[in-house]
């Protein structure tokens, strides 16, 4: 008889329990931005202007020149792109490190005519990490991020 009581009795305290933990949660909640990609959408609208100038202004270093806003926008990104960013930002840097190892600098590299102490080895590099920004894949990464910015926050990543 005893036995019966005491399982309503738990029952009634797991209830009890799980009804203070959805209040906890609600409350904490609701303390918090009803939007999940606010944060994220904020890093948009500062870094538009860059990456719009950027570009606009194209030539072999634009998206160089803008490498510190995309990392912040991949590691401010939501869940759902992730892998795009990571997939744009690391070819980038890729592209980065073997210009930097080779000590060439982007904006005046040209492959037809590299500088003549270029190690071949530092051109195979500069031309492995160029063939890997320009692959579909990194293409469409990129044309994935533009189109869920324009979803999610309501703008374009560049004007």
């Amino acid at each position: 008889m005893t036995r019966s009581l005491g399982r309503p009795a738990r029952v009634r305290r797991s209830a009890a329990a799980g009804a203070v933990a959805a209040a906890l949660g609600g409350s904490l909640l609701a303390g918090c931005s009803s939007d999940p990609f606010e944060a994220y959408c904020e890093r948009v609208e500062e870094h538009q202007e860059a990456l719009t100038e950027a570009v606009a202004g194209g030539g072999p270093d634009a998206l160089l020149s803008v490498l510190p806003q995309l990392r912040d926008l991949r590691d401010a990104a939501p869940g759902d792109v992730v892998d795009e960013w990571q997939q744009v930002v690391g070819r980038l840097e890729a592209l980065e490190d073997a210009l930097e190892d080779a000590g060439v600098d982007a904006a005046s590299y040209d492959r037809e005519d590299p500088p003549a102490d270029l190690a071949e080895d530092e051109r195979t590099a500069i031309d492995a990490a160029a063939r890997e920004l320009v692959r579909p894949q990194t293409a469409q990464a990129l044309a994935v991020l533009e189109t869920q910015v324009r979803d999610v926050c309501q703008t374009p990543l560049y004007l």
